[in-house]
């Protein structure tokens, strides 16, 4: 997510490059490092070609020319902040990428694939991308990209919080005038798609049309809402984002460097896009819409400026492979859909258009490399899917089948298709997970012990603590450090006050996150090591601002309180209430610990009490800020009681320790 340049630099010895030994998440297999040089941030410069040396095409320059292309502007602003003073987002943060090449050091300690895709999403600023669009890269994990139309601009994608999508677009025009926003389009109900909007209309959409695809509003509160404080968790892991920004801990997540912690909001959109090749003109700006339902996201579209001969292609082909699920935790994606309609963007955009941008990384230009981009990312998630249902079919699990499997040389050595951010290994798991579920067949594993005590039962067995750490070094000193971490993992869920079984995992962890490709697991590895060590830190996330919790519709905001009940404790509970807001009645029901609920235009003759008010005056009621201007008729002790079998959900919940 922020600032750098090209080049890199060639390992000044063969020794250098040993030291830096990859395993890669996508193979399993070793990839020795090398690098590459580069004296200037923000600017393409000339870099010689790296010694190949791992089977990858390092002296390939086009993304770092493509990267560069079109550049007008760093930002300068330095840490883009809230009002309060909190920093959001630190341009500078990411700063010891470019100044690793410059001074010709290699990076020992990051996976030499994964170095270079740090040093292209460091890279950042304003860039043109053709004739009438430019992009923000590099001032949040997704990138903002702008549309001159015939009065002013069209904004696509408005990052993830408020503060950065105002800086964003101030750096857009300190360059090309302060030209007003005429739209807003939400590629797709991802936060960093939409949570900046603020930033960009900051009273709201007025006049102003916000355009998404259908279904938009349902996923984007849902996703936040109803596990929201446990994806949250995952997530300071996936990102790293309680790590040291440097090369011995986060340089990235693949996609992009990190999220912005500021203001999210939600503009609601005020136009649909429901059907591929229904045609929109924003500004006097012709856009073709192609609808990609349960791609990377259950919502997505595409869309053509056909007139531009431009692409947007959402977040459905980057530069790196995507997730099948999300290791934060998300609904589980459908691969064999998402290369079906890569398969019909190759049709569509054949001849089409000139130059390809997503909402992360860098555009690709000539329709010849767009259609190989969409052919080789369409055959990734093609092959992806149908080799794992044809191993499922022979009666493989989906560890087994990870384990082994390998794209064809021909799609391996293409860097977009490199597991950046999704991997192999999970992926594969994901589409086993999503045919055949948790279980996988064998009844030895229908029953097992959870982590704890399974642990207690594992160190009794290989005779206590010292025995377990001895047999982890044991496998450690033979490389095999995947069956010493599952070990050590045993002996801290065993005992997890022991320090020396907590500290010798954690440098088993270490070891593994600065060998892998993968952005995300290098980031879950790290992580859990500084927790191991240091205890768990408080993570800081997105602030969800107003607009979220007043998209919710009210049957949204009964179904978060239904998953906060604690069901054993209300199962003698017989609660009925109704919430009379506007013209509806919503009938809630507490039984059996159940919370459910219905609404019709009339009052429930069964209901103990009946809470008349506006929607804003429920929402500061559940967020315990009182009842002033709530009308309470009946037994007011059926809310104090449905209130108090809530359960209050645990934000900072162990991962890597009972």
């Amino acid at each position: 997510m922020t600032p750098i340049n090209r080049r890199g630099f060639v390992a000044a010895t063969m020794g250098a490059a040993a030291a830096a030994v990859s395993l890669n998440p996508q193979t399993a297999q070793a990839a020795p490092a090398t690098r590459e040089p580069d004296d200037r941030r923000h600017r393409p410069g000339t870099t010689p070609a790296p010694t190949r040396t791992d089977g990858l095409p390092y002296d390939d320059e086009t993304d770092f020319a493509d990267a560069d292309r079109g550049f007008v502007a760093a930002f300068t602003g330095g840490p883009v902040t809230t009002a309060a003073g909190r920093i959001v987002w630190d341009p500078a943060a990411y700063d010891f990428v470019t100044e690793a090449e410059t001074e010709g050091r290699a990076p020992g300690t990051v996976d030499p694939s994964l170095w270079r895709q740090a040093r292209l999403l460091s890279r950042q600023g304003l860039y043109r991308v053709t004739e009438r669009i430019y992009q923000v890269r590099g001032l949040d994990l997704s990138n903002m990209t702008i549309v001159e139309g015939d009065t002013g601009v069209i904004v696509i994608d408005p990052l993830i919080s408020a503060e950065t999508a105002a800086a964003a677009i101030a750096l857009y025009r300190a360059h090309r005038g302060d030209r007003p926003v005429r739209a807003m389009i939400y590629t797709h109900p991802h936060v960093d798609h939409f949570g900046g909007c603020r930033g960009v209309l900051p009273d709201g959409a007025a006049d102003v049309p916000v355009l998404a695809p259908k279904g938009f509003m349902e996923h984007a509160v849902s996703e936040n809402v109803h596990v929201g404080t446990a994806m949250a968790r995952r997530a300071a892991y996936m990102y790293g984002s309680t790590l040291p920004k440097d090369a011995t801990a986060q340089v990235g997540c693949g996609l992009g460097l990190t999220v912005s912690l500021g203001t999210v909001g939600l503009i609601a959109p005020t136009r649909y896009i429901t059907g591929t090749g229904e045609e929109v003109t924003l500004d006097g700006v012709r856009i073709r819409f192609q609808m990609t339902p349960g791609t990377e996201a259950q919502e997505e579209m595409n869309f053509l400026f056909p007139d531009l001969r431009a692409v947007c292609m959402a977040e459905n082909a980057t530069h790196t492979m995507h997730n099948i699920l999300t290791l934060r935790g998300a609904q589980v994606r459908d691969a064999h859909a998402w290369a079906g309609y890569l398969t019909e963007s190759i049709g569509l955009y054949t001849g089409a258009a000139d130059v390809a941008f997503a909402s992360h990384h860098w555009p690709t230009w000539g329709n010849d490399t767009i259609v190989e981009l969409l052919t080789h990312q369409r055959d990734l998630y093609g092959y992806l899917h149908d080799q794992t249902v044809r191993q499922i079919n022979r009666g493989l699990t989906g560890t087994e089948i990870a384990e082994t499997f390998r794209l064809p040389p021909a799609l391996e050595g293409v860097w977009a298709n490199r597991g950046y951010y999704g991997s192999l290994s999970h992926n594969v798991k994901a589409v086993y997970q999503r045919y055949m579920g948790w279980f996988d067949g064998n009844p030895a594993h229908l029953w097992e012990h959870p982590p704890a005590e399974e642990a207690r039962r594992w160190v009794e067995t290989l005779g206590g603590q010292a025995a377990v750490r001895a047999r982890a070094r044991h496998y450690a000193d033979r490389g095999d450090l995947r069956f010493a971490v599952t070990l050590l993992n045993h002996a801290v869920f065993d005992d997890p006050r022991n320090e020396r079984s907590r500290r010798q995992l954690a440098e088993l962890y270490t070891r593994l996150g600065r060998k892998a490709e993968n952005a995300v697991w290098r980031n879950f590895y790290l992580t859990a090591a500084q927790e191991l060590l240091h205890g768990i830190t408080p993570h800081a996330t997105a602030s969800l601002g107003p607009d979220m919790y007043l998209a919710l519709t009210v049957g949204q905001i009964v179904d978060s309180m239904a998953v906060r009940v604690d069901g054993p404790r209300a199962w003698s509970l017989r609660l009925v209430l109704d919430w009379h807001i506007g013209d509806t009645y919503w009938h809630l029901r507490l039984v059996n610990g159940l919370l459910t609920w219905t609404s019709d235009d009339r009052p429930a003759p069964d209901a103990a009490l009946t809470l008349t008010m506006t929607r804003p005056q429920l929402l500061r009621l559940l967020a315990g800020q009182g009842t002033a201007g709530i009308t309470m008729d009946g037994d007011r002790t059926v809310l104090s009681r449905l209130l108090g079998v809530l359960d209050t959900p645990e934000p900072d919940f162990p991962i890597v320790t009972p």
